[in-house]
C-alpha cells in the first residue's frame, strides 16, 4: 500500500522539481494529481516515465489524500493549505507563511527529524528557505561536536531562486549585451544582474538587513538551536542553478579542521570536496540536479578562538526546496504514517 500524493504548483521550477524527484526516490505512490491554478489548466508534466495533466486546485478535493507538497506563493498557499489540513491531507509547505509559526515543525530532515512529530497541531510541515536549508545540513554535525557560537554566512544565490522570470531575465540579458537593439532592461531585478552581483534579496526591512537576511537568522534558531548567534548577507549572482555560502564559524570549544572534515565526511546529506588545489573544491555549475550538500574549502581561522571556514554548495531546486519536501514526506511516512514503505535509500 501506497501513499495519495498532491504535488501543488506543479508546473512551476519547485513543483517540476518536486514530480521528478519523488519519481527518482520510488517514493511509494499509489495515487498522485498534478495541481496548478486555472490559467494552466490541463498542461502536461512528467512523473517519472507518466505523464501527468494539471488539475485545477480551485475545485480539487483533498479529502482522502495523504500529504501534498505545496510550491506556491504565500498568498495562495494562506487560501488552500488550510483546507487541504482540515480535509486529513498533511500539507508540506514550500513558502514562508508557516516557517515562524510556533505550531508548525519547520524540518530539515538531517538536523530535526524529531520534530516531525509536532504536525499534527495544525496537520502542516514547513519547508525552510533554501539558503537556509543547505547551510544547517553542513552546521549540524559541527554543532553536535563543539557547540556553535556565532555564524557568518555570505551567500551567492541563483536567479532561479526568484523564478523563471528571473532565469529569463538574466538570458536575455546576457545576450542582450552583444547584441545591438537587444538590450533588456531590470525588471524582476532592481539593477542588472547580468555580468553583476545584488546585494539585495527580499524586502528591506527597518533595521537595515533584508528579510532573506532575517530568514536565515530566524530559520537557524528554529531549526538547529535558539542560543546561536547568526549575521547573513545574501547576495543574487548571475548563476542560473545553486546556491554557495562562505560560513565562518565560531564554536564553544576546540575543533580543529581535520577533525572537522571527518565530521562533515560521516555526516548524512553532505560530500566533502576539498583538495587544496586548482578545481578542489564544488562550485554550482557541479552540484546541478544532485542530492548532496558539498562542504569545500574546509580551513581554520586564525583571527578568533575556535574559528572555522567552509563553503557550502548545492542545488537550491533540490535540497533548497524539492528535494527536502520530498524527504520531509518520506520522513512523514516512515515516523508517522506508515502506510507504505520508503526505500531503504531514500531514507538518507
Amino acid at each position: 500500500m501506497g501513499y495519495r500524493v498532491a504535488v501543488v504548483g506543479a508546473t512551476g521550477n519547485v513543483g517540476r522539481e518536486m514530480l521528478n524527484i519523488l519519481a527518482e526516490r520510488e517514493f511509494p505512490v499509489d495515487d498522485i494529481v498534478a495541481l496548478a491554478s486555472r490559467k494552466s489548466l490541463g498542461t502536461e508534466v512528467s512523473f517519472g516515465d507518466r505523464t501527468l495533466r494539471t488539475e485545477d486546485l480551485d475545485t480539487f478535493d483533498f479529502t482522502g489524500w495523504d500529504m501534498a507538497l505545496f510550491a506556491i506563493g504565500s498568498d495562495a498557499t494562506k487560501k488552500y493549505a488550510p483546507a487541504a489540513a482540515r480535509a486529513g491531507c498533511v500539507v508540506i509547505d514550500n513558502s514562508s507563511l508557516y516557517r515562524y509559526d510556533p505550531d508548525v515543525p519547520l524540518i530539515v530532515p538531517e538536523v530535526n527529524p524529531d520534530a516531525i512529530e509536532g504536525y499534527a497541531r495544525k496537520n502542516i510541515i514547513a519547508n525552510p528557505n533554501c539558503s537556509t536549508a543547505q547551510m544547517v545540513v553542513a552546521l549540524k554535525p559541527l554543532h553536535d561536536r563543539a557547540r556553535i557560537r556565532r555564524v557568518v554566512v555570505s551567500t551567492y544565490q541563483s536567479v532561479s531562486g526568484s523564478g523563471k522570470e528571473a532565469m529569463d531575465e538574466l538570458w536575455n540579458q546576457t545576450k542582450g549585451l552583444y547584441v545591438p537593439g537587444q538590450e533588456v532592461e531590470p525588471s524582476v531585478y532592481p539593477k542588472q544582474i547580468a555580468f553583476n552581483v545584488i546585494p539585495h534579496i527580499d524586502v528591506f526591512l527597518d533595521d537595515g538587513q533584508t528579510k532573506e537576511e532575517w530568514k536565515m537568522v530566524a530559520e537557524t534558531k528554529k531549526i538547529l538551536d535558539p542560543a546561536i548567534k547568526v549575521t547573513a548577507t545574501c547576495v543574487r549572482v548571475p548563476v542560473f542553478v545553486g546556491h554557495s555560502e562562505a560560513v565562518n564559524i565560531e564554536f564553544e570549544e576546540d575543533l580543529d579542521e581535520a577533525e572537522a572534515r571527518d565530521i562533515l565526511r560521516e555526516a548524512p546529506g553532505i560530500l566533502v570536496v576539498d583538495k587544496r588545489e586548482p578545481g578542489g573544491y564544488v562550485t554550482p555549475v557541479e552540484c546541478v540536479g544532485e542530492y548532496a550538500t558539498y562542504v569545500s574549502r574546509i580551513r581554520q581561522d586564525p583571527t578568533i578562538d575556535n574559528g572555522l571556514n567552509i563553503w557550502v554548495v548545492s542545488d537550491n531546486l533540490r535540497k533548497g526546496a524539492a528535494l527536502n519536501a520530498v524527504q520531509i514526506a518520506e520522513l512523514l511516512g516512515r515516523r508517522v504514517l506508515r502506510k507504505g514503505d520508503v526505500p531503504a535509500e531514500a531514507a538518507n
